[in-house]
């Protein structure tokens, strides 16, 4: 049985976007208090179809696909740039692919300007007209107000007209700002992106006997099997090694592993790695926040995940990259180790103008990274790290990074990196990094 939060949230699922949703209404309708329907609301924002606009209220959003997460719909815009809505409510479901700036002639601007587009203008009403005849709609900057007919003409096209109190360089920076948090995103493969679904995922019921499990042991040659009861909640994992040796009339829930370890859709893959290599297991349950199954995914899933992220080209650069990209190999190097150079840039460095410990951090795991290139055919996890800030690194410094590997074996690797700067040694560290082998 559903419990009240499921039923709201597979209610606001059936809504067609664009659909305009308050607590009052969805309390009503289901018979719940407003409080609960409050916290249903928020948990689908949460999720990603429904968003709740200031002086606008909440509306059904289409739930964005990996493949179109950089784009947004014009209800995000609103709440990125902090914007009021002068008319066209109904259309901020919509998603926009592409924002254009009008600092140009009427004539060039609207060769520009097509539907679906976002024209961020100042306070030109005779282009804001142009623009959402074209269909596409319009962000006025400075806090200009717009015309009654243009306001008009926007809720009748239901194409929204937004006016914000920045500037068109910073509006435009923050919807970059935006895209390109959302394109880091993309490159992040989660769980829900790799498992096998409930509708394909053989499981066991608490009631079930070990007859069951050799029955479907024999059809699907797989000898791991999630274990539910009745609300399709995991409450145990069954395996070849609790069958062996049990007589066949043996009840599922005598011989199971209870609370098995399980996941989330949004755990990311290289979590999920992790856990399954420090656990040593072969199969996790996917279980949503309810506990219930939603799927499983399997060692071979997610070596598999882990390689085509290898072949993705890289779209958005996180902090972590613009490190790692800046650090190169050395022209010279220490005996037969390889040794590197970094540049500290203003970005990576404190208030005070030394160098983070977070970049500081992040330098030494990529150096440990290198170092243990040769020893192994996949990612490196770190166990336990310690750091000796020896003397701090103003910006602009160029350091010289020496990794050199004391131990490395099937599993683990230990990795001494030490940083110089003009020769005088700044810092230090010792790691235990876990190998994460792709084979």
């Amino acid at each position: 049985m559903a419990t009240k939060h499921e039923q709201i949230l597979e209610y606001i699922d059936t809504l067609p976007v664009g659909e305009k949703i308050s607590v009052r209404q969805i309390a009503k309708a289901l018979n719940v208090s407003e409080g609960t329907a409050y916290r249903a609301i928020k948990d689908a924002e949460t999720k990603g179809y429904v968003s709740t606009i200031e002086r606008v209220g909440t509306i059904r959003i289409e739930q964005k696909k990996k493949e179109n997460i950089e784009k947004l719909t014009y209800a995000e815009v609103v709440n990125i740039i902090d914007g009021q809505v002068l008319g066209g409510k109904s259309g901020l479901h919509k998603m926009l692919n592409k924002f254009v700036i009008g600092a140009m002639k009427l004539e060039a601007m609207m060769r520009y300007t097509e539907a679906g587009n976002l024209l961020i203008i100042g306070n030109r009403s005779q282009a804001q007209e142009h623009a959402l005849r074209a269909g596409a709609a319009v962000l006025i900057t400075g806090g200009f107000d717009a015309e009654d007919h243009v306001k008009r003409l926007a809720d009748e096209l239901e194409l929204p007209i937004i006016s914000t109190s920045y500037d068109t360089f910073t509006v435009a920076t923050m919807i970059n700002r935006a895209i390109f948090d959302q394109l880091i995103k993309k490159e992040i493969i989660f769980v829900e992106d790799i498992l096998t679904p409930i509708e394909d995922t053989v499981h066991l019921h608490i009631d079930d006997t070990l007859e069951e499990w050799y029955e479907k042991n024999q059809y699907t040659f797989h000898s791991r099997f999630p274990v539910v009861d009745g609300n399709r909640k995991v409450i145990g994992m069954v395996t070849s090694k609790d069958v062996m040796g049990q007589e066949k009339h043996m009840g599922i829930d005598k011989i199971m592993t209870r609370h098995p370890i399980t996941v989330n859709g949004n755990t990311s893959v290289a979590s999920a790695a992790h856990i399954m290599i420090w656990e040593g297991i072969e199969v996790l349950p996917v279980v949503n926040e309810h506990h219930k199954l939603m799927g499983i995914v399997s060692r071979q899933d997610v070596l598999k995940a882990l390689q085509m992220i290898q072949r993705q080209p890289q779209v958005g650069e996180t902090i972590e990259d613009i490190i790692t990209n800046g650090v190169q190999a050395a022209s010279e190097r220490k005996g037969d180790k390889e040794t590197y150079q970094f540049a500290v840039t203003p970005q990576m460095t404190t208030g005070i103008g030394t160098i983070s410990y977070g970049v500081f951090t992040t330098l030494m795991t990529e150096a440990a990274n290198r170092a243990l290139k040769p020893y192994k055919k996949g990612d490196i996890v770190i166990e336990n790290m310690t750091i000796y800030f020896i003397k701090p690194v103003q910006m602009e410094s160029i350091l010289d990074i020496h990794p050199k590997v004391l131990d490395v074996g099937r599993k683990f690797g230990k990795v001494d990196v030490e940083v110089y700067h003009d020769g005088v040694l700044v810092g230090k560290s010792l790691m235990i990094c876990q190998l994460i082998d792709r084979h």
